[in-house]
């Protein structure tokens, strides 16, 4: 933009100077930035609210033992219904409201429909709870909840070459019955149990062509997060009935209007929630190892887009929110640090001076070039590990 300060430009195009419009006109100008990264999201959302977002019942799985939701009498094949007060159509809304609402209350009212149809209300405490102290912790699995998922045994799709699988014989359309003399039951089991047993031999018993045969495997060893894991070189399917699938799935679809109001609440909530942890992260009760940077968005968003357009429309609305929050924190180069600037001006009856604004911006490029070195240092980090 002009600007007397910073260089000079003919007389004629003073009046379009930055520095010389009002008040009320530069505070307009730089608070569009934020305003139309809040404004974007809200299009994404309601793009993907029209056509359809599609999501899983939150139906409970298995309760971890002596967990947060074990005391608290949650059952197996329990469906969540609401979360202090707000609706859970899917897995997805149950997730981020439980994320939300735990940051800052102490408890987690659940409503449940249980499989006889009967309606309760739990609480979950939360007191000792730390999911913010490190990016792995799931709070779900800190909770003792999980996916219900049908016992339904894996199908082999295919075998890679090379693998363990290979020269154990398994071969596509191979239905998986046991694992080391325990019955597998669903894929999950099928994983863990791979997982749990680099360089050991295992009796495979699979049904092929209507027939049982039994196999041996012995799942090789890599790394994974500084532990030895099993795996063999396969991709599963599981076959799902349909009227199961039905059950299961719900698609979340409204008409322009509600489309409209649904992605202001889910702009607001997510916006609410990226400063409700970015004020946990300064008093220390979140770990930095939260922050991403650019690798970690260029990872996620490649993935996003390769699931499907819908989960790319998401990703795309978090991170412009992510971009709105960050510009309206109250440091001097960004976008409110400007607005505040202006509200002296406002109070004082003069700008702020050249000098003091050019320390303000010197403060504020350290704090963000500190903050971006640890975000790209945790990428690395990731990328390593």
């Amino acid at each position: 933009m002009l600007d007397q300060r910073e260089g000079d430009f003919a007389s004629e195009e003073l009046p379009r100077a930055f520095n010389r419009q009002s008040v009320a006109k530069r505070f307009a100008i730089v608070f569009a930035g934020p305003a139309f990264n809040f404004i974007f999201a809200i299009l994404a959302y309601s793009v993907m609210y029209l056509s359809g977002v599609n999501g899983i019942k939150p139906y409970i799985g298995e309760i971890g033992g002596s967990s947060i939701a074990h005391s608290a009498g949650v059952q197996t094949e329990d469906l969540i219904l609401s979360i202090n007060g707000v609706d859970t159509l899917s897995w997805e809304k149950a997730r981020l409201t439980m994320m939300q609402q735990a940051v800052d209350q102490p408890v987690l009212r659940l409503q449940l429909q249980s499989r006889n149809l009967q309606i309760r209300e739990v609480e979950l405490d939360l007191d000792g709870l730390s999911f913010l102290q490190d990016e792995k912790i799931d709070l779900l699995e800190q909770l003792g909840l999980s996916m219900w998922r049908p016992d339904i045994p894996p199908k082999i799709d295919e075998v890679i070459t090379g693998g363990a699988a290979e020269a154990a014989g398994l071969i596509a359309g191979d239905e998986i019955i046991s694992l080391g003399g325990d019955k597998v039951r669903n894929i999950n089991q099928w994983v863990e149990k791979i997982r749990a047993n680099p360089e050991v031999e295992l009796d495979l018993l699979v049904l092929r062509n209507q027939q049982q045969v039994l196999l041996s495997i012995t799942p090789r060893s890599k790394q994974d997060d500084g532990k030895q894991i099993g795996y063999i070189g396969v991709r599963n399917i599981v076959e799902i009935p349909e009227e199961l699938r039905l059950r299961l799935k719900v698609i979340e679809q409204y008409g322009p209007l509600e489309a409209f109001i649904q992605a202001i609440d889910k702009t607001w909530q997510m916006s609410t929630l990226t400063l409700k942890v970015l004020g946990k992260l300064v008093i220390g009760e979140a770990s930095v190892k939260n922050l991403s940077g650019p690798i970690t968005i260029a990872k996620y968003a490649g993935l996003s887009a390769q699931i499907g357009l819908e989960q790319f429309f998401s990703f795309l609305a978090i991170i412009s929110i992510s971009l709105g929050v960050l510009n309206l924190l109250p440091v001097p180069l960004l976008d409110v640090g400007h607005l505040m600037y202006y509200c002296i001006e406002v109070i004082k009856g003069s700008p702020v001076s050249e000098s003091m604004e050019a320390l303000g911006q010197r403060i504020g490029m350290a704090l963000l070039m500190m903050l971006m070195t640890l975000a790209i240092y945790n990428d690395v980090l990731r990328l390593v590990e």
